[in-house]
């Protein structure tokens, strides 16, 4: 039974959640705390008042986790925190509380890499065996990862700029669609034309799985630049046409690892997990139906609940770590930057 602790980002958040014997889960508690209101305001996340926010809030949170799951704090088996990457002042907050209590309680401590939360939620709510296939697509990271085991992995290919969350969000504000940026850009382009204008698809001439949307973001700025000023038509057109441009993007790029996938494991089940915020969008997740269709691969999409930021990942990666006996020492340092592949040597080297 693992206290989980998540407060990367904007999302205060703590979870219960349980590993059995067998290796499956069960979800006893998942609070989490948005913080849209604090940073509704500037149009984006401020990393100050995040943490500030963390402070006020995460003991609240964990007792109401606690509360829910029906148990008492003393119950817990181990306590798991992200331990990055995100803002370090918030990665400090949850990690410094973790440490805490997991000295107070003599429990063990977990600290958690955020990307490998995302990357065994699956196994948590679908059961999903390795090795499969990620696509992680969030507001600070675009990737597909090999997940091979718990603490294996490795990365096919990134964005070379921006996150695809992050770009959504940039041109959501710059259209004026208000912060989150991904959901209202994707409620503005249901109402718009998807084909009135073509954007630049960047790398897809070139044989490798990286993103580039840096030059889109730009496309689309001197597009609305051109219009000014854009009608409510126009925006809901460029918002349209935007997305349908990153679907067929993603959708490309999919095809092409899940190809790769198929000719290392040939054997093997072929599975696509999708993960992170963007996964919450209909016309990115349609748009990979199609290659999974082509390669008979199973499309494995969370919870929209459990692929945003929240504690139930975290609880669940640190149990998924404590079964192979693996912990942290209270010395244990937070990483603001911490890629996923970091993660691989550092479990190999427990011995894990």
């Amino acid at each position: 039974m693992i206290l989980g602790i998540e407060t990367s980002c904007d999302e205060t958040a703590a979870a219960i959640v349980v590993r059995d014997q067998s290796g499956r889960g069960t979800i006893r508690s998942n609070v989490v705390r948005s913080q849209l209101d604090e940073h509704a305001a500037f149009g984006g996340v401020v990393p100050e008042l995040a943490a500030r926010a963390h402070v006020e809030w995460l003991d609240h949170i964990i007792a109401q986790a606690i509360q829910e799951a029906g148990i008492e704090l003393c119950e817990i088996d181990a306590v798991a925190a992200t331990a990055g990457p995100g803002l370090i002042g918030g990665v400090l907050v949850g990690l410094t509380t973790a440490k805490a209590l997991a000295a107070s309680l003599d429990k063990p401590l977990i600290g958690v890499n955020h990307l490998e939360g995302h990357a065994l939620t699956a196994r948590l709510t679908n059961g999903v065996a390795f090795p499969y296939l990620m696509l992680l697509v969030s507001g600070g990271h675009s990737q597909f990862v090999l997940v091979r085991g718990v603490g294996d992995y490795e990365r096919w290919g990134g964005t070379i700029d921006d996150a695809l969350g992050e770009a959504f969000d940039k041109v959501a504000k710059l259209l004026s669609l208000g912060h989150p940026g991904g959901p209202a850009l994707e409620h503005t382009a249901r109402l718009g034309d998807p084909k009135r204008f073509k954007f630049p698809r960047p790398l897809l001439r070139e044989d490798r799985l990286d993103f580039s949307f840096s030059g889109l973001k730009t496309a689309v700025r001197l597009q609305a630049e051109a219009l000014a000023p854009l009608s409510d038509q126009d925006v809901a057109d460029i918002a349209a046409s935007f997305q349908d441009t990153v679907a067929h993007i993603v959708g490309y790029r999919a095809r092409q690892a899940l190809e790769r996938f198929s000719t290392l494991f040939p054997t093997e089940p072929i599975r696509l997990v999708v993960a992170g915020g963007v996964a919450a969008n209909r016309r990115i997740a349609e748009t990979l139906e199609t290659p999974c269709h082509e390669f008979g691969a199973e499309l494995i999409v969370p919870p929209i609940a459990l692929c945003t930021d929240n504690g139930a990942m975290i609880a669940w990666a640190g149990a998924e770590r404590l079964a192979l006996g693996s912990s942290d020492s209270l010395a244990i340092a937070a990483r603001p930057r911490w890629p996923l592949q970091d993660e691989t040597m550092q479990v190999k080297r427990h011995g894990t």
